[in-house]
C-alpha cells in the first residue's frame, strides 16, 4: 500500500513538471502582427462537449442536456450519479448501498461505452469502465451530457456518449462558502469553496466530503473525499493558460457476496485518485488558434477481506488486491476560422496506459498469487468542420487512431440542425460510428483466464433525428429526439475457448437499442416545470458464446438492467428568499440475472416510483465581513420506496438531509 501512495505521489510530481512545462512554453509563442484577441472563458449560453470549439446553445446537432451546478444544490443533491439519474436516455444502476459502483447505460448500450471527462480530463479504465459512486457535486458548475458516439473527436470509449463534469469557474469579486449537512443512515457532508476573478486571472478551490453508515447491519460504511481547483491566466490579449487539479479518495465497506447476501464483517474496498489537465492556446492571427493540452490520470486502489475469524478457513476464506492505472496524453490542435462563421480544426492526441496489478488468495488448498503490468500507445489523428449561420448549423468530423495493440481504426461524426425563426421549430440529425477499445484484461493471460491480444474495438452506429418547439418568449420548449443504436464485435467471456489453451474472450456478440427521448421545460412565472421521458426497447442480435435462458446475452431479448420505460417530473418554485423542489422518477420494469446459482435464473425487477424533496431558505445575505446564513434541506425516496436496480442488492430507503450554509463575499 505504502508503494502504491508513493507511486502515485512521484506520478503526480512528474505530470506537474510537464504542466509548468508546457504553461512557460505558450508564453514563448511569437506575437503575429494583428493576432487577434482571445475570447474570455465563459460558458454561459455555450456548449463545449462534442465538437471541437464551443456551440451556441440551440444549434447543436445531437441532444444535448445541460445540468447547472447551482441548480443541482439548490435541490439539495450531493451526487453526480443523482443528477445523471434524472436525464432522459441515461439508466443510472447503483448496486446497493451508498458507495457501491455506480454504473450509466446510455440508451441502452453498455456501461463502458461513455467516455467521462472531469474538466476534460478522461477519467474511464483502460477499456471504458467509470465508477460515479465518489463523484460529488460541491464544486461542479454544470455537467454536459452529449448523447451519440463522439469517437471522432475522443476516441475510444465514446461509443454512445459523453459525460463531461466541469468544475467551478472564478469570476468576480473573491467570494466563499462553508457548508455542513447531516441526515440518515449516519450521513454527513461539508463542504468550503473559495472562488473569485477578473479579466487577466481567475481561481476556484474546493474541498468536500461526504460519510454514512451505509443501510445494512454492518460493515456498510462508505467514504469520501475530494479537493479540486483551477486556475486559468491570460498572460496578454492573445494567451490563455489554464490548469485544473483534483484529488479524491474513498473507502467502502461492503458485507455482500456476489449474490448480495449480507455474510461478511470486513472486507471493503478503496481507491484514490488524480486528475490533472493543463491547456495553453495562442491567437496566431485574426482566424488561426493553436491549442496544446497535456492530460493525466491516476487511479490506486484495491479491495481487501480477511478472514472473519479464526473459524473462516474454509474454501477460498481471504483475498487482497492492489492495482493501478495510469493515462497521459497530450493534445495538438489547429483551429482555423473561414469565412461564413465555419472552423476547420485538425489535431493529434498522443496517448499512453500503463495498468498494474496483484493479487493474493488464501484457501484451504494453499495461497496463490497473480501479478501483470500491462502498456500500450496510441496516436489519433482527427479533422472537423464547425459552421454555424443563421438558422442553419452543421459539423463533420473524422478520426484515425493508430494503436500499437490492434492497429488502425477509423470513426467519424456528422450533424445537420436547421431552425424556423418564425415558428420556433428545429430539426437536427446526427449519425457517427464510436468505438471502445478492449481492456487489458481482455487482452493479457491473469489468473485463470487466457487473454486474446488479437481483440479488435467494440464499435457502434448510431443516428438520431429530432424535433424542438419552442413555446412562447419565455424559455418554454418541448424535445422529442428518435434513435437507433447498433453494437457490434462486443466482446465475451467463454469458459471453453475454441481451442485448448486458446484465449477465453472473443468478439462474438451484437446487439441493437432504439427508442424516443421527450424532454420539456415549461417556466411558468416563479414556478419552472420540467419533465424527461425515454422508451427504450433492446434487442441481442448476437449471443456469441451465450446459451440458455439465464445467459447474459439471450439471442432476441432485451438486454438487461435496460428499462423500456423511464419518465422524470420535476418542479421548482421560487421565491424571494428561497426555493422548493420536488421531483418524480419512475423507472419500469426490466429483465436481470440470479447469480446465486449455476447457471444463473433470469429474473425481472420491478418497477419503481421515487419522490424528492427539497429547497432552501435564505436567513442573511452576506453584508462586508458578516457572512450570509442558508438553511438547506432535502428528502429521498420519500414514500420509503423498496426496489432493487441490480437483483439481490438492496437500496436505501426514505432518508432526510438538513443542514446550513455560510457564504462569504461576492
Amino acid at each position: 500500500m505504502d508503494r502504491t501512495r508513493e507511486g502515485r505521489a512521484n506520478h503526480f510530481l512528474s505530470v506537474s513538471t510537464i504542466a509548468i512545462s508546457l504553461s512557460a512554453l505558450a508564453t514563448l509563442f511569437l506575437p503575429m502582427p494583428g493576432a487577434g484577441q482571445i475570447q474570455p472563458i465563459e460558458l454561459e449560453g455555450l456548449i463545449i462537449t462534442g465538437t471541437p470549439v464551443p456551440r451556441t446553445v440551440g444549434t447543436e446537432t445531437s441532444h444535448v442536456t445541460i445540468l447547472e451546478g447551482d441548480e443541482l444544490r439548490a435541490k439539495g443533491m450531493s451526487r453526480v450519479s443523482e443528477a445523471l439519474a434524472e436525464v432522459p436516455g441515461l439508466v443510472v444502476v447503483q448496486s446497493g448501498s451508498y458507495g457501491s459502483v455506480s454504473s450509466t447505460f446510455f440508451r441502452g448500450a453498455e456501461s463502458d461505452h461513455v467516455k467521462v471527462l472531469l474538466d476534460g480530463v478522461e477519467v474511464n479504465q483502460a477499456g471504458g469502465s467509470f465508477d460515479f459512486s465518489g463523484l460529488l457535486l460541491s464544486d461542479v458548475e454544470r455537467i454536459e451530457v452529449a448523447r451519440g458516439p463522439a469517437s471522432a473527436l475522443y476516441g475510444s470509449d465514446a461509443m454512445a456518449g459523453v459525460i463531461n463534469v466541469i468544475t467551478r469557474r472564478g469570476r468576480g469579486a473573491p467570494q466563499g462558502s462553508l457548508s455542513t449537512r447531516a441526515g440518515s443512515y449516519g450521513r454527513t457532508e461539508w463542504s468550503a469553496d473559495v472562488h473569485g476573478g477578473g479579466e487577466s486571472s481567475s481561481y476556484s478551490l474546493s474541498a468536500a466530503r461526504m460519510s454514512t453508515d451505509g443501510i445494512l447491519e454492518f460493515n456498510n460504511r462508505f467514504e469520501t473525499t475530494s479537493l479540486s481547483g483551477t486556475v486559468f491566466i491570460t498572460p496578454d490579449e492573445k494567451t490563455r493558460i489554464g490548469l485544473t487539479g483534483r484529488y479524491g479518495d474513498r473507502v467502502f465497506h461492503y458485507p455482500t457476496d456476489g449474490a448480495g447476501n449480507v455474510v461478511d464483517r470486513n472486507a471493503f474496498s478503496y481507491g484514490d485518485e488524480v486528475a490533472l489537465g493543463v491547456e495553453a492556446s495562442r491567437m496566431m492571427t485574426d482566424r488561426l488558434e493553436l491549442r496544446a493540452v497535456v492530460r493525466s490520470y491516476g487511479w490506486d486502489g484495491g479491495s481487501d477481506d480477511q478472514p472473519d475469524d479464526a473459524s473462516d478457513n474454509v474454501g477460498f476464506f481471504a483475498f487482497s488486491s492492489l492495482d493501478a492505472f495510469q493515462r497521459t496524453s497530450a493534445d495538438l490542435r489547429a483551429n482555423l476560422e473561414l469565412p461564413g462563421r465555419s472552423v476547420v480544426s485538425m489535431g493529434i492526441e498522443v496517448e499512453e496506459e500503463d495498468q498494474r496489478s496483484f493479487s493474493e488468495s488464501l484457501s484451504e488448498y494453499g495461497p496463490s498469487t497473480s501479478r501483470s503490468r500491462n502498456q500500450r500507445s496510441n496516436r489519433g489523428y482527427y479533422a472537423h468542420v464547425t459552421s454555424q449561420a443563421e438558422g442553419l448549423s452543421w459539423n463533420v468530423g473524422a478520426r484515425v487512431e493508430d494503436n500499437e495493440q490492434y492497429g488502425d481504426f477509423f470513426t467519424y461524426q456528422a450533424g445537420l440542425s436547421y431552425g424556423f425563426a418564425s415558428t420556433g421549430t428545429r430539426f437536427r440529425g446526427n449519425l457517427g460510428k464510436g468505438m471502445k477499445e478492449p481492456t487489458f484484461f481482455e487482452t493479457s493471460s491473469s489468473g485463470f483466464s487466457v487473454g486474446n491480444p488479437d481483440l479488435k474495438p467494440e464499435r457502434s452506429q448510431v443516428w438520431e433525428v429530432g424535433v424542438e418547439q419552442t413555446l412562447g418568449e419565455k424559455g418554454r420548449m418541448v424535445s422529442v429526439t428518435w434513435f437507433n443504436q447498433n453494437l457490434d464485435d462486443l466482446i465475451q467471456y467463454t469458459f471453453f475457448p475454441t481451442q485448448p489453451g486458446g484465449p477465453n474472450y472473443y468478439n462474438v456478440a451484437e446487439a441493437r437499442s432504439r427508442g424516443m427521448e421527450v424532454t420539456a421545460n415549461l417556466p411558468l412565472g416563479a414556478l419552472l416545470l420540467t419533465g424527461g421521458y425515454t422508451y427504450l426497447d433492446t434487442e441481442v442480435l448476437d449471443a456469441g458464446f451465450d446459451e440458455g435462458d439465464g445467459a447474459t446475452f439471450v439471442e432476441g431479448d432485451a438486454l438487461i438492467r435496460r428499462p423500456g420505460h423511464q419518465l422524470n417530473l420535476g418542479g421548482v418554485y421560487r421565491f424571494s428568499r428561497g426555493n422548493l423542489s420536488g421531483g418524480l422518477r419512475f423507472v419500469g420494469s426490466r429483465s436481470d440475472r440470479d447469480f446465486t446459482s449455476w447457471p444463473a435464473a433470469p429474473v425481472e425487477l420491478e418497477g419503481y416510483t421515487l419522490v424528492s424533496v427539497g429547497g432552501e431558505v435564505t436567513l442573511f445575505e452576506p453584508q462586508g465581513s458578516t457572512p450570509g446564513l442558508d438553511l438547506q434541506f432535502r428528502a429521498e425516496n420519500l414514500l420509503d420506496e423498496v426496489y432493487q436496480e441490480v437483483f439481490g442488492f438492496l437500496t436505501p430507503g426514505r432518508a432526510f438531509l438538513l443542514g446550513g450554509r455560510l457564504t462569504f463575499g461576492g
